[in-house]
Formats: structure tokens, sequence, C-alpha cells
């Protein structure tokens, strides 16, 4: 018989997967478990284009149609200061919209070159 301490662990992590680990980009690096929810078919958290980001004296303009990210049906237009990019581990960019396609939680950046 399991003890309730075990049960309620049971519970939570079948409740909230996400917090058990993130799921990989492509390149096979794990997206940090704030940002991703799901896995490499249905989460939040993808690689997008470099056409759909410009480097700003600010930081990033991302701008993503439908298609180009799994969440996306609309139009999408978020601005990221370069102090708020997490560090991306393959040199691509990539997207993480949770709760919704509204919702830009994380974007990861390749290092920026002066």
């Amino acid at each position: 018989m399991r003890s309730i301490p075990t049960l309620v662990m049971i519970a939570y992590a079948s409740a909230f997967p996400s917090s058990l680990g993130a799921h990989e980009a492509m390149s096979g690096w794990k997206y940090e478990a704030f940002c991703c929810n799901g896995n490499e078919h249905n989460g939040d958290c993808q690689m997008i284009s470099t056409k759909n980001v410009k480097v700003t004296a600010q930081g990033y303009e991302i701008s993503l149609k439908p298609g180009e990210h799994r969440l996306v049906t609309k139009r999408h237009d978020f601005s990221v200061k370069q102090s708020e990019a997490r560090r991306s581990r393959d040199e691509e960019y990539h997207l993480c919209l949770y709760p919704n396609e509204d919702t830009l939680r994380c974007f990861y950046a390749p290092d920026m070159a002066y």
C-alpha cells in the first residue's frame, strides 16, 4: 500500500506534467521547464525561422503568421528586450507561447555579435 504523500506526489505529477521536465528542441537541448508545456509534437516551444525575427537596438521584433509556429492561427507581432531573451543553445531562434498563442512566454536567441 502506498503512503498518502506518495499518492499526493503522483497526483501532482499527473496534473502538472510540465513540471517534471522540459521537452527538447530539435537539436537536442532542453527548453527550460518554466517555458515549455507539452512535447516536440504538441508543445508550445519550437524553433522559428530567422525571417520571423528582426534584431533592433532595443532587442527583437518577432512577426509570426499561421504555419510559422504550431500554435499560431493568426498574425502576431511581439517585441522582446535583449535583456529578456534567453540564450539559444543551437544558434537558432526559438519561441514558447503559453498559455495561449497571444502570450509569448519565452524567447530564445543566439548570442548577438557586436
